[in-house]
């Protein structure tokens, strides 16, 4: 932990100015931002939180690795997503591709352009639901064939799920009777069928990436999950700021 008093006695002594005049620069210091050319694009959009409700949107370039457009949001809804694509064509690019985290309902907003599930973002979902470590047989091939999707294509994935599925249907199909009320029931294996069920909602995206090798897609939002382990790194070793000092420290970073 770094006193924020320190800091600033540090920058002081740096430049030989009073603490005081490095509170003025810094109040004042506007963001500044590398220029770059409009040109047709593959985006990588994604939130990252720093506490429940304090977070920031960003739509990344991993070709330029520049940062396009960037938001401080309280939470991460469509119309957020919305708001920064129509933000990047507002200044003149044109989306080619689009990697998402898979978000219910953001795919909608770029149905015109094509789409890629994030493989580690997918790889997370199952686990959710799994663990690192399932115990039950059909859990342990489920979670197997999730593992292969960075060393596999398509057609081999699509046949592997179709033939867990056929295995394991009526397992899946289970029921547990209420105990305390003999007429409600619900699924046995629940978690099971969701990570399942994750994996069909999201394959017609999880192989995008292959089938416009031209577009060079990335299959993960890592460009964007390495800056923001960065970021709260930053913010980490500053936390003794103010928050309106800190944020512009986060601006500043995103914005370069």
């Amino acid at each position: 932990y770094i006193n924020k008093r320190q800091i600033l006695r540090d920058l002081a002594s740096e430049y030989g100015k009073s603490i005081n005049w490095v509170r003025s620069v810094i109040a004042t210091a506007k963001i500044t931002s590398k220029k770059i050319n409009p040109d047709g694009l593959v985006i990588v959009a994604d939130v990252t939180f720093f506490n429940r409700f304090y977070g920031f949107i960003v739509f990344r370039s991993p070709k330029l690795k520049k940062n396009l457009y960037f938001k401080q949001i309280p939470y991460e809804t469509i119309m957020e997503y919305r708001l920064g694509r129509e933000a990047i064509e507002h200044q003149g690019f044109t989306i080619s591709a689009v990697v998402l985290d898979g978000r219910p309902g953001v795919r909608n907003l770029f149905a015109d352009v094509p789409v890629q599930m994030c493989h580690f973002h997918q790889k997370k979902i199952i686990q959710r639901y799994l663990t690192s470590n399932p115990k039950l047989e059909a859990g342990i091939q489920l979670k197997a064939i999730s593992d292969t999707l960075t060393s596999t294509n398509e057609k081999e994935f699509i046949n592997k799920l179709t033939n867990w599925h056929n295995k394991w249907n009526i397992f899946l199909k289970e029921k547990t009777l209420d105990f305390f009320n003999p007429k409600r029931w619900h699924y046995t294996h629940r978690r099971l069928r969701s990570a399942y069920r994750s994996l069909n909602t999201n394959l017609p995206y999880l192989f995008t990436y292959k089938n416009y090798p031209d577009l060079n897609i990335p299959n993960t939002t890592n460009s964007l999950d390495g800056s923001f382990t960065y970021l709260k790194e930053k913010v980490r070793i500053h936390r003794g700021l103010r928050a309106p000092i800190k944020k512009k420290i986060i601006e500043q970073i995103l914005g370069n």
